[in-house]
């Protein structure tokens, strides 16, 4: 079996891990394909090794807006231990890669099984939640450029390249805002030699010096993680 890459799977202790993979099976994250849909009850939970997904949410005839990414450090899923299996947003593969998938019923049964495991995913949840509310002030209060800045090193982190396929109407796409907005926003950070930009392949140049242009949200969102992940082994 091969050696999971999931940060949550690695924070459990040796033989839960082994227990909880003999119910999980390898599965390919295909570039835009969608995993679950708004509305509609979760079939499966998905940890990813590699790659990374996008949740979308869909309000009235506006755009779709991202409101969460699920990397190698979480898992698409987690809400699954509160007995609920429907979701207000859409999970579509941002990032193609793998994972490790299972059913929701048996990860349920798992959950009842392995006490590291409820404890792991309640955890996952709450991060969860309190970075998707840090996020929607995000959106309120702070300026195109560092939202951007911070939604690029959060495309890092969970892709783990310095190098990606993108056009400038899909990072407004997500971030809600109009294209001028990125371009402005995008033309500063090329000029100051932060990125490098042509015809949709963006690459980071200064990792630091985008993280001195980013909001204080990109910082609070990793330590809220680090805060509540802490679970031992």
């Amino acid at each position: 079996m091969p050696r999971p890459e999931n940060d949550l799977l690695r924070r459990l202790p040796t033989a839960a891990r082994q227990q909880l993979l003999e119910h999980c099976e390898p599965f390919e994250l295909v570039l835009s394909e969608e995993l679950s849909v708004r509305g509609k009850p979760l079939q499966h939970a998905y940890f990813p090794t590699e790659g990374f997904l996008s949740l979308v949410i869909d309000v009235d005839s506006h755009p779709p807006l991202e409101v969460g990414m699920v990397g190698t450090e979480a898992m698409l899923g987690s809400e699954l231990i509160l007995g609920l299996a429907a979701t207000p947003w859409r999970a579509l593969v941002q990032g193609a890669g793998s994972s490790w998938r299972i059913g929701a019923l048996q990860l349920r049964t798992q959950i009842n099984a392995i006490p590291e495991l409820e404890a792991l995913l309640q955890a996952c949840l709450l991060s969860r939640l309190h970075q998707q509310t840090l996020a929607a002030a995000c959106q309120r209060y702070h300026q195109i450029a560092p939202r951007l800045a911070r939604w690029l090193l959060m495309m890092q982190d969970r892709s783990h390249s310095k190098c990606f396929h993108m056009t400038q109407e899909f990072m407004a796409l997500m971030l809600g805002v109009r294209r001028v907005g990125v371009t402005e926003a995008a033309g500063h950070f090329q000029d100051a030699g932060l990125i490098a930009y042509h015809r949709g392949e963006l690459t980071v140049l200064d990792r630091s010096g985008l993280e001195a242009e980013a909001c204080s949200c990109y910082a609070a969102d990793k330590q809220i993680y680090q805060r509540l992940m802490k679970i031992r082994r």
